[in-house]
Formats: C-alpha cells, sequence, structure tokens
C-alpha cells in the first residue's frame, strides 16, 4: 500500500476542512447571465441550443469576457479555451466588447491596452474546418494548454465550443472516414465516441468546465404542447393555447446527450412589435428543468438583460 493511501485512510479532517479541500480542488465559477441561476463547477458540461439566430455566440463571448477579465473589474481572471467549429467567430466584435467592459471601470486609456493584452492572452482560440482536425486538437491540446499553464501561472478552468454539431451532417452525409494506416472506416458513432472520450481525458488532466452551443431545428407545434426534457430526449407536455411553442429535434448522437450534464434552450421571441435591432431572446434550463425564463436583447454593448 503506497504512502499517499495509507496516509488517505488514517487522516482526520473536520467537515469544515474538507469542503475547503473540495472547493479548492473543485471550485465554483460565477458567469453572468443566463448561466448564474444555478451553481457552476469544472466537470459540468452545459448545452446552449437554439435554432439560428439565438444569440448563442453572444452568449458564449459574454461569459468569455467574464472569465478572462481580472478580478478588480469583476472578472475570474481564468484561462480559457475556445473552439470554434462554426468558424465564424468574429474577434472584431469580441475585442470590442471587452474594450467596452474594460471602459466602464477604466478611464486610464495606456492602461487600457495593456490591460487588453493581458485578457487576450488569457483567450487561447483555435479553429477546426472538419472532424479530422477537431479530433486531432482535442488529442493534441494537453500540451499547449500546459505550456500556457506553467507561463501564466494559472490553470484552463474553462472551455467553450461553438458550435459542437456544427460538421453533423457532413460527417452522416459521408460515406466512410479514414484513420491512420489502419484503414477503419468511422461511423457517426465512432467519431462520437472518440470525441467524448478525448474530451473526458482533458478534462482528467485539465478540471475544467466545458460549455457546447448547438444549433439546432424547432418544428413548430400547433397543439397545445411544451418542450420538456428527460433521460430519453425530448418531451411534451400541455401548456395554454395562447403561447407559441417549438419541438426540438435532437439529432446528435447519444453518446453526447449523456456527456451533457446541463442543458440551456434559447430562441427569439416571436413579436412582431420588435425589430431585428432590438429583438428580445429568451433563455429557460431544461435540464435540471427550471420554471424562470430569462429574457434579454443583444445592444451594441452586449447582453442586456430585461424583465
Amino acid at each position: 500500500m503506497g504512502a499517499a493511501v495509507r496516509e488517505w485512510l488514517n487522516g482526520d479532517e473536520s467537515g469544515k476542512e474538507m469542503l475547503i479541500r473540495v472547493f479548492r480542488e473543485r471550485p465554483y465559477l460565477h458567469l453572468p447571465p443566463p448561466f448564474h441561476k444555478l451553481p457552476l463547477r469544472v466537470g459540468n458540461v452545459i448545452e446552449l441550443f437554439g435554432s439560428s439566430p439565438s444569440a448563442k455566440t453572444h452568449i458564449l463571448m459574454h461569459s468569455a469576457i467574464s472569465c478572462i477579465l481580472p478580478l478588480r473589474y469583476g472578472g475570474l481572471a481564468l484561462l480559457l479555451l475556445f473552439i470554434d467549429l462554426d468558424c465564424r467567430f468574429d474577434v472584431l466584435r469580441f475585442s470590442h466588447l471587452l474594450r467596452f467592459r474594460i471602459a466602464q471601470m477604466n478611464h486610464d486609456e495606456a492602461d487600457e491596452e495593456m490591460l487588453l493584452g493581458e485578457c487576450m492572452r488569457r483567450f487561447l482560440y483555435i479553429r477546426c474546418y472538419d472532424s479530422l482536425q477537431f479530433l486531432a486538437t482535442l488529442k493534441t491540446i494537453h500540451y499547449q494548454l500546459q505550456r500556457e499553464s506553467e507561463a501564466q501561472g494559472i490553470t484552463v478552468s474553462c472551455m467553450m465550443i461553438d458550435s459542437i454539431g456544427a460538421f453533423h451532417w457532413n460527417d452522416r452525409a459521408s460515406t466512410s472516414f479514414h484513420h491512420g494506416d489502419s484503414r477503419k472506416g468511422l461511423s457517426l458513432q465512432n467519431i462520437w465516441e472518440t470525441v467524448v472520450l478525448e474530451i473526458k481525458k482533458l478534462m482528467l488532466v485539465h478540471p475544467m468546465l466545458v460549455i457546447a452551443a448547438k444549433g439546432t431545428i424547432f418544428r413548430n407545434q400547433s397543439a397545445t404542447t411544451k418542450i420538456g426534457w428527460n433521460l430519453k430526449g425530448p418531451s411534451v407536455s400541455s401548456v395554454p393555447t395562447n403561447m407559441k411553442q417549438f419541438v426540438h429535434r435532437e439529432y446528435m448522437p447519444s453518446v453526447w446527450q449523456s456527456f451533457v450534464t446541463l442543458r440551456i434552450v434559447v430562441q427569439a421571441k416571436d413579436d412582431h412589435n420588435h425589430t431585428e435591432r432590438n429583438r428580445i431572446y429568451s433563455s429557460e434550463w431544461l435540464l435540471p428543468s427550471q420554471s424562470f425564463v430569462d429574457n434579454f436583447i443583444v445592444a451594441e454593448a452586449g447582453l442586456i438583460f430585461v424583465p
């Protein structure tokens, strides 16, 4: 029996000491809306899904900025990995939102540029153009994360993926994939089993919160139904007839669905009194199911949550 195991068996710690140790090893992350309603910690996998457009990327930007801002500016000062699978990330928009947040609390332009550079060094951005690049990234990113952690003195605590289903339809349409010299055909199920396995391996070495945006398809439901969620997938229940509802059609493999621990649905409200510029969006927790709904608009300064 190893010395470490023997020490653990003979150890005696109070409940307070145990909680301090657990929270230090698996800390809670206090993210801005719509993630603020539930306590989040490294190890959680959040799926943020909605049809396009539903401001999913803006929500990721909003939360990413809170992660990389210093503590004195209301941020978390974390190292963040952003994997762009949609290949449409607007870095100018992200820079504008970051500058705006900094300017709200700082009026020294010289210091602003230094702070901007400090924040962007914590933002690790990777773009992938197909599933094989995505898999290669997951298999090799550990060494880059390790170098960045050692250089900056902080660990990676959050990974964002936009969007996790970007290559699904291309992969499904392809007849086969070849891997290495084995010439082994990779089915859609095999690809996603490998993706989930590699993310799990990465989370063991670098404990982190995973937030994955997912574009999806909603079907108008003329009957009085409401979307819900259970362990087998989407469910439908009765709601008042004056509420326009949608049914979410799941397309991701079951291995990914079972990997997700938390789900949020976002969608644009169908209100003809609002133009595209000030359209109201809503976000709602489906896993776990919650009764509250957050409403927000996408403004020049970022997300603004409204009653």
